[in-house]
């Protein structure tokens, strides 16, 4: 299915810059097992029906691996959309494919190496399979698109970030891209502005898709094929960065932080949840600054209390925060509205404030933690997310233990550790002081003992207690128990509630909401039982229904 970063988990931040993984690939000497989209992920077209042209010959079979985050995914639907509006059929099995698409991740070495490998693997099927075309879109195509195509000869086409228009092209199903594209250029933040004006964004060294920034965005008229269960879904209403982390391309890769137009959000909420979905993921690299460039102030705040408003919809959630955008007035709408999820995941990537200074964020363990109390008192029950990385350039011991204290006093419901490692192109690449890869692994795996406890104790305190639970179906680990998420569970990165007893006759359904007592709790997952069915929360106030509790 398509993959995601880990649950509560760290993994290493890159894997050197040294050598491209692109540059490797021709050692060809990586076999892995990578899935394409899976079948009981339907391909229905969420924005706009239209049926598939009609021809005289079998239509052209595409097949997707989609790799990375969930804007990724996004992406990924967007061209299946396209696709599957020019008479494409999507399948699932990579051995029926005339065309594989690649849609790859390129955040840290790590994904990128990830990303070099299931090229490799796709790339099998047009020696062994059926397979006629093989197409790379992505991140790692903005990164390394020329390496692409000189290293890796069986990649038919490569698309970027902002050229998702041309992924007809790309599949053989229109003569070359279009002039004009279903995307709407929007204008940008002063912010965004200044710092292009003094290097932010660029790329003058990479090797990558267009020497333009990318600068497109998607609209609810956007054809679009979900690759989620029917019940969940994600709405992108920002792309691009314009924040000066040192350690981060994303808006070298990306472009400047554009937001959606709110009529648009709306309009393809609205359609979603008339197709059936139930649990909206509102996502951006930072959803807090969404419409500062549309002169909207409190912009995200505004947009949840209107989706709220939408009657079909159980939950709303949005990923991710940046410290500093967390107004008083986000905080009072999540508090107010039952079906906005008391959820925040805000990456604070560190808490010593003199190696945030360095990655240019600013703040500190006092300013976050103060801040941390504030979100918990006024959003009772508010589950909390972060990220941190360790290793940065010229982090000491000490450093590292502030951060180590931070975590203990914090004590985050979900945490994410990255080691660091040098990205090309980050300002954090020149620095000196480069903590080893040993000393890097060996803090990581230090900070993630101190989260397990606090996350066992965490969960600990839910047994006996009870939640909405959204189940998701039978379990991987075993067909004897069941599987569901709570409110404090965002899709695919947090922990687990496994169903092993339900009152009635019937068969829980994946897709439902129904009411759990919590049974037994684990480092990270959950045990559950079910209760029964939930009823509507529409028309009572947040005091009364908590989204999760």
């Amino acid at each position: 299915m398509p993959r995601r970063f880990g649950r509560n988990e760290g993994t290493r931040f890159g894997a050197g810059a040294h050598q491209s993984p692109v540059s490797l690939a021709k050692k060809r000497n990586v076999r892995i097992e990578q899935d394409f989209i899976p079948p009981e992920y339907s391909p229905v077209i969420a924005e706009k029906t239209v049926p598939a042209k009609v021809t005289r010959t079998a239509p052209t079979k595409v097949g997707f691996v989609s790799l990375g985050c969930p804007k990724n995914l996004v992406d990924s639907e967007v061209m299946m959309g396209m696709l599957a509006q020019a008479g494409a059929q999507l399948t699932p099995a990579a051995e029926d494919a005339d065309v594989i698409v690649v849609n790859t991740c390129s955040f840290i070495g790590s994904a990128q190496q990830e990303s070099v490998d299931t090229i490799l693997e796709m790339a099998r099927h047009k020696a062994s399979g059926k397979a006629r075309k093989l197409v790379v879109a992505g991140c790692l195509v903005e990164r390394f698109g020329d390496e692409i195509r000189k290293n890796i000869p069986e990649v038919d086409a490569v698309v970027g970030t902002g050229e998702l228009g041309g992924i007809l092209a790309a599949a053989g199903l229109a003569k070359q891209p279009p002039q004009s594209t279903p995307f709407t250029i929007l204008s940008s933040r002063p912010e965004g502005d200044h710092r292009r004006q003094n290097g932010r964004f660029a790329r003058d060294a990479w090797n990558g898709a267009v020497a333009d920034l990318p600068n497109y965005l998607y609209d609810e008229e956007t054809p679009r094929v979900l690759a989620t269960p029917s019940y969940t879904a994600y709405i992108k209403i920002a792309e691009g960065c314009d924040h000066p982390c040192s350690f981060c391309i994303i808006p070298q890769l990306r472009g400047q932080f554009r937001s959606r137009r709110f009529e648009s959000v709306i309009a393809e909420a609205e359609r979603l949840a008339g197709t059936g979905v139930r649990e909206i993921t509102l996502i951006g690299q930072d959803t807090t600054c969404y419409g500062e460039d549309l002169g909207l102030k409190d912009g995200l705040a505004l947009l949840l209390e209107k989706l709220a408003g939408i009657a079909e919809l159980r939950w709303i959630r949005f990923l991710y925060a940046y410290p500093n955008k967390i107004t008083g007035r986000l905080l009072d709408t999540i508090a107010a509205q039952a079906k906005i999820c008391s959820y925040i995941d805000v990456p604070l990537q560190h808490a010593s404030a003199s190696v945030l200074k360095r990655m240019k964020r600013g703040g500190g363990a006092d300013l976050f933690l103060r801040s941390i109390e504030k979100m918990r008192r006024v959003i009772p029950g508010l589950t909390l997310r972060t990220s941190f990385v360790v290793g940065f350039p010229g982090e000491s011991e000490k450093e590292f233990e502030e951060l180590c204290e931070f975590t203990r006093e914090a004590r985050f419901d979900w945490m994410g550790t990255f080691g660091y490692s040098d990205q090309d192109g980050a300002k954090a690449f020149a620095l000196a002081g480069k903590v080893s890869g040993r000393e890097i692994e060996q803090r990581r795996k230090l900070l993630m003992s101190i989260q397990k406890k606090i996350s066992r104790a965490n969960k600990r305190a839910l047994v006996g207690r009870e939640f909405d639970l959204l189940l998701t179906g039978r379990s991987e680990e075993t067909d004897l128990l069941f599987e569901g998420r709570t409110a404090m569970h965002a899709p695919e990165i947090d922990g687990k509630v496994f169903v092993n007893d339900y009152h009635g006759g019937s068969e829980p359904s994946a897709g439902n909401f129904y009411r759990c007592r919590i049974t037994e709790a684990h480092d990270y997952d959950m045990v559950a039982q079910i209760l029964g069915e939930c009823t509507e929360s529409s028309g009572v106030t947040a005091q009364e229904v908590r989204c999760g509790g």
